[in-house]
């Protein structure tokens, strides 16, 4: 066999450059990888059965014994299946190539990595530049621009340009970018947009509730939005992500990249011209191709012939710079003119378009990769286009994948495939993703992914490719999904791909449908996974002792599943090298052995419920990741198990350290020895106060002492009472984030001044530190060292019994910026005056401090509550954020507000005093925004002026004089909330005929509160009504079917007398509904326009209602019903139920009085029932009662409490 497989390396780089012309070379091709991927697997089972066994003997009859290792006659038959392949060969007439070894390349970094990507659009970048900054929406709020033009011709890289560019930081408050992809879902691109704008992932995954949150982000603001890559022309899709756009203030844009100009047709907003994007020239092209195949650092005596040959291959890349850029990345390796003239000359340049679809210069591209890097890069076909590549997690399924040959010396199996993958992105396979939220994160051009997925034929699927009608392939060996609707339902597709090794769900959702059994079922069934991963599968409680029986498993996700256990078996698993746990919350414990697992590199156990570790950890010397390891009180869990873990990398944390109750322990840990941790973490247990030896407890802390490499040091729970030495060593020079929390017995802090590069710092519950003084800032035998050199972020919180803050000379803090001081009630006298380059100061809750604010004319935020008064050395005039709460600090910058007008305030909340106060000159600042005002009775709000610049008013609890509040002094106002305001009786809108700014209102708590106007709320960009505990409410504002008619969202809470919905109708745009405890609204006439919005939540007690709902009263149109605490409610109506024909979701919750639905069943259409604390009806359910189940057995997915019964 082994010379049979040597036969077969040198003709498949000929092989595969000819399956594109040659459909017998391709047909051959898949048979001898198909029977490769079998030779492999059989190897493999050989290997490990063979590394397994207790004892091994040298019989060969032992070893292929059938019942102990595997059949010969198996072995026999792909001997012959692969003789027979090979012998086609000759017929096909393939040529014998030796496999070059090629030499990585390793980028330089630079700061200007991506701009050489614009060449030739400078006069494209400044005409989308114009359109973006310039008014032309015709008197709408968005308006849309479309870049037109064929794949690879730099669509997105432009748009990129565009959105990076500087200019537009000042001008749009807001921006987002988001990939659509073909294959078009609203919740995953709403959800992207979300966390483009909060820089953080959205937890969100019902699209009611994602777009309610997108419209609510967006309100008021001035917003860019780059859609990437669009294909949707469907009129209804682009209506349903386009509405939260509508709360967007004049100015926002949209801009759209997109190969169809059909597509710009049916954007619901005002489109300006449409950009057709052309072809570069052959110069502009060239310029593309040299930056990449001319690296600045390589000068060749051929370099002339070289570029004469460049540029006539660049004439072959037809203006399209992906294919300049590919072949140019490729090229930097080549140094022979040889090599050029065959790219140059290479009959795939001649391929008619129908036997080669794909660019040609990206296929040649991709034939001049080294074949460990070809098969990396068509493993990527199983990611959905557009997708965000996480690049360790990528490097971790190539590991598993077998794809990632084995290190030299030296190195790790991580970071040969880091190096791999960093040849791909310099080869421009792989492209950085350049936005915050996506961290380290890759995208491939979607043309590079048509590549990839041709390359992948019948081995790679896609189950998104059902959906197109492609059928699956008994070769498939790698499947993946993203919205495979009930993956274990369709056994069959199981059946086909049994020989299938990876198991791939991406950003898949276990919504709504029950996973528990698919353990089960995709183990007993694909027996030769090495990838298998359940992730999200919220359903999935266990694992079953069969999942011991895969033994070519290397990776293992199981995080965000409901686990609680994992079976001992799993330890039978000895080729796995990653196992993620990530968010299992249930999950206790490990399994006991633990210590078998001898080639895991990775164990992710981050926020699970773990309370011990198994005996024997320390084997596991091949672990390359560990979130945590707990000390445990017996010598086979305890700490110095982590001196058999020599290779740890990354972040690292070491927890319960009580346990440790000798201090030779702690050095036999040999921390200092494990280089590659970057951050490192030492708990004790804030609980535990047993430890009386505080000699031990530093001898302890002083054996932990890391590397002098270490980047972020946290301590939390130390018992000691004074720090180990090594924390105030200033040879720690690339330590930049310290913590320290809860050390109970130390008075003193550590000398911390000195480490040069220390960026931030947190120091909170230190309950014994009375005073900071000199001894903070550095030691006396580092006199010549200036204080905090580095220091930008300092927090110090929860420090009960600090009272003094001993300032130091001006040296210190030269470059702090923020300054954060909470919770410290006995801090006396002042803060440190020389801060010159402080721009948030924090003071919360420190009742005896003198708020001094600094003399800084850099301070741009100010947030002081409960503190004695306040003291400026010189108002900070710049400043555009003032928070302030407690009567003495409002008083005194009321009184510096009134002295000194800041011209720069945008921002100013005032809460909490008792004093009669006021604005001077019954007016507001000037410049301010945003105006939030809590807990101020006797403040007289000002009504004499108009304040025009006014966008957000809040006011609670306050102005007790005010009785109506004329919205005409605020013509620009965005948002508005009035809540306790007792003697609040209407609103006024008279003197304008519209408030064109107001996207929300909220009024709640006001008993007093009458009416709305009555000619109605005229305010055409309203989005979001809310109403609450307004006992004398008894009708909403006139006339909102045409006043607010981009309404989306409306709640109503606790309004008594409200009994109907306004004459004439619901809002046209209304989608989103939610009434609590409005027994009269809920009991009456049948809703008006009820065929509007979809989302319904319904909220009681509502004591009167018995049974709901009533005929005829709900909308046809809704897809998603709630129900929420009906205290008397007992009986559920089908009849009021099956007119709702696109009801997908019903929630029941908290009805304890419901055991019946009557009638003939719920609706058709319903997908999801989910029954939580109700427990007659879910008795019932549960037993299957034949009164109760015929009518909810066809919902796909049942769900009571928490538990899928269907």
């Amino acid at each position: 066999m082994r010379s049979q497989l040597l036969v077969v390396k040198v003709v498949l780089d000929d092989a595969e450059k000819r399956q594109i012309t040659d459909s017998n070379v391709k047909e051959w091709l898949d048979l001898l990888n198909d029977v490769v991927y079998e030779v492999d697997d059989l190897l493999d089972e050989v290997s490990t059965k063979v590394a397994t066994q207790k004892k091994v003997t040298n019989s060969l009859s032992h070893l292929f014994n059938r019942k102990k290792i595997v059949s010969i006659s198996k072995l026999e038959d792909i001997v012959g299946r692969l003789d027979d392949i090979l012998k086609q060969k000759q017929n096909l007439d393939l040529k014998d190539i030796p496999v070059e070894n090629n030499q990585p390349w390793k980028p330089q970094p630079t700061s200007l990595e991506d701009r050489y990507d614009i060449y030739g659009r400078y006069e494209d970048k400044e005409t989308i530049m114009k359109l973006v900054l310039e008014d032309s929406s015709d008197g709408e709020e968005v308006s849309v621009i479309p870049i037109v033009g064929m794949g690879g011709i730099g669509k997105t890289t432009l748009a990129r340009s565009v959105y990076n560019d500087g200019k537009l930081k000042q001008i749009f408050d807001l921006k987002a970018w988001v990939c659509v992809s073909d294959i078009f879902d609203i919740v995953k691109v709403t959800k992207t947009m979300i966390e483009e704008i909060i820089q953080k992932p959205c937890k969100l995954n019902d699209l009611n509730t994602i777009q309610l949150d997108l419209l609510d982000k967006l309100r008021g603001k001035r917003f860019l939005i780059v859609l990437d890559d669009v294909w949707m022309e469907d009129c209804d899709s682009w209506s349903s992500l386009t509405k939260p756009f509508l709360s967007g203030i004049r100015g926002s844009k949209v801009l759209m990249t997109t190969r169809n100009e059909n597509v710009a047709a049916v954007v619901p907003f005002h489109s300006v011209k449409v950009y057709h994007l052309n072809k570069l020239s052959n110069e502009d092209c060239w310029l593309v191709f040299a930056n990449h195949a001319f690296p600045l650092s390589r000068s060749s005596g051929n370099r002339g012939t070289l570029e004469k040959i460049g540029k006539e291959i660049v004439k072959k890349c037809n203006g399209l710079p992906l294919a300049a850029q590919s072949l140019g990345g490729m090229l930097r390796r080549k140094h022979a003119i040889r090599d050029w003239n065959n790219v140059l000359e290479s009959d795939i340049w001649e391929l008619p378009e129908s036997q080669c679809k794909i660019i040609p210069a990206l296929r040649i591209s991709y034939n001049y990769l080294p074949p460990h890097l070809k098969r990396c890069f068509v493993y990527c076909s199983l990611y959905p286009k557009d997708y965000k590549i996480q690049k360790h997690e990528l490097i971790l399924l190539w590991m598993a994948e077998d794809l990632v040959k084995a290190p030299k010396k030296g190195k790790t199996l991580e970071q040969v495939g880091k190096e791999y993958f960093d040849e791909l992105v310099s080869r421009s396979f792989f492209q950085s993703s350049s936005h915050p939220t996506s961290g380290n994160c890759f995208l491939m051009h979607d043309l590079m992914h048509d590549l990839a997925t041709f390359l992948g034929g019948e081995f790679y699927f896609r189950a998104d490719e059902l959906r197109k009608g492609t059928k699956i392939n008994r070769k498939t060996r790698h499947l993946s999904f993203t919205r495979f609707s009930d993956p274990v339902s369709d056994i069959e597709i199981f059946e086909t791909v049994k020989f299938s090794r990876t198991f791939l769900p991406i950003d898949y959702k276990d919504f709504p449908f029950n996973n528990e059994k698919a353990p089960r079922v995709i183990g007993s069934m694909l027996k030769y996974l090495r990838v298998l991963s359940f992730r999200d599968f919220q359903s999935v409680l266990a694992l079953p002792d069969s999942i011991g029986e895969l033994i070519h498993l290397r990776y293992l996700n199981l995080s965000y599943t409901g686990i609680a256990t994992l079976p001992e078996s799993l330890c039978n698993l000895y080729n796995l090298q990653t196992l993620k746990l990530y968010c299992c919350s249930e999950l206790t414990k490990l399994p006991g052995a633990m210590q078998n697992l001898v080639n895991l590199r990775h164990l992710e156990i981050l926020n699970t419920s773990i309370k011990e570790m198994p005996k024997g950890m320390g084997k596991l010397n091949q672990m390359q990741n560990l979130d945590f390891y707990i000390a445990g009180k017996h010598i086979e869990n305890s700490i110095n198990q982590l001196r058999g873990l020599p290779n740890l990398h990354g972040s690292f944390c070491i927890q319960k350290l009580e346990n440790v109750t000798q201090a030779e322990e702690a050095l036999e840990a040999r921390l200092m020895d494990k280089k590659h941790i970057n951050d490192l973490s030492l708990e004790w247990s804030v609980c535990n106060n047993n430890s009386t030896n505080f000699q031990i407890e530093l001898d302890v802390l002083s054996n932990l002492q890391p590397h002098q490499d270490l980047k972020s040091l946290s301590i939390s729970g130390y018992k000691g009472t004074r720090f180990p030495e090594w924390m105030e060593n200033c040879s720690y020079y690339y330590t930049t984030i310290l913590s320290l929390h809860n050390c109970n017995n130390c008075s003193k802090l550590p000398s911390l001044g000195q480490l040069l590069s220390l960026r931030r710092l947190h120091i909170s519950n230190m309950i014994s530190v009375k005073t900071i003084d000199a001894g903070f800032y550095k030691k006396n035998d580092c006199s010549s060292v200036t204080p905090f050199p580095s220091l930008e972020s300092l927090y110090i919180y929860n420090m009960p019994c600090w009272e003094t803050w001993v300032a130091f000379d001006s040296e210190a803090f030269l470059v702090l910026k923020d300054l954060y001081i909470q919770n410290c009630p006995k801090l006396k006298g002042d803060l440190p005056d020389h801060l010159p380059a402080l721009q948030t100061l924090a003071i919360r809750n420190c009742e005896l401090l003198v708020s001094s604010v600094p003399g800084t004319p850099t301070l741009r935020t100010l947030e002081i509550s409960e503190s004695n008064k306040l003291a400026f050395h010189s108002f900070p005039l710049l400043v555009e954020r003032i928070e302030i709460e407690g009567s003495p600090v409002v008083e005194s910058m009321m009184e510096a507000i009134t002295n000194i007008q800041p011209t720069c305030l945008h921002y100013l909340s005032i809460k909490d005093c008792s004093s009669d106060i006021s604005f001077p000159g019954d007016h507001l600042p000037i410049s301010l925004k945003t105006l939030i005002i809590s807990g101020l009775n006797k403040l007289k709000f000002p009504m004499q002026h108009k304040h025009e610049l006014l966008e957000s008013l809040s006011v609670n609890s306050s102005c007790d004089s005010l009785t109506s509040l004329p919205l005409v002094s605020f013509p620009n106002l965005i948002r508005l909330q009035i809540i306790n305001c007792e003697n609040m009786e209407s609103l006024s809108v008279l003197g304008s005929d519209s408030f064109k700014s107001l996207s929300s209102f909220e009024i709640g708590r006001c008993p007093n509160f009458v009416s709305f106007s009555g000619e109605g709320l005229s305010a055409p960009n309203l989005t979001r009504f809310i109403v609450y505990d307004c006992d004398k409410l008894k009708s909403l504002p006139d006339q909102m079917c045409t006043l607010l008619p981009k309404m989306e969202y409306l709640s109503i809470s606790n309004c008594q007398q409200l009994e109907s919905f306004p004459e004439g109708g619901m809002p046209p745009n209304l989608r989103i509904v939610e009434i609590n405890n409005c027994e009269k609204l809920l009991s009456g006439q049948p809703w008006v326009s009820k065929d509007i919005f979809t989302y319904l939540k319904v909220w009681g007690p509502c004591d009167g209602i018995n049974s709901f709902p009533k005929e005829g009263l709900l909308p046809p149109s809704l897809t998603s019903l709630q129900l929420f605490g009906f205290s008397s409610l007992e009986t559920l109506e089908c009849k009021g139920l099956l007119h709702l024909t696109s009801l997908r979701e019903f929630h029941i919750q908290s009805c304890k009085k419901l055991a019946n639905i009557v009638g003939e069943r719920l609706p058709i259409s319903l997908i999801k029932l989910s029954i939580n604390r109700c427990p007659l009806l879910q008795k019932r359910c549960h037993i299957k009662d034949r009164q109760i189940w015929p009518k909810i057995s066809h919902v796909r997915g049942i769900n009571i409490d928490g538990r899928w019964i269907q």
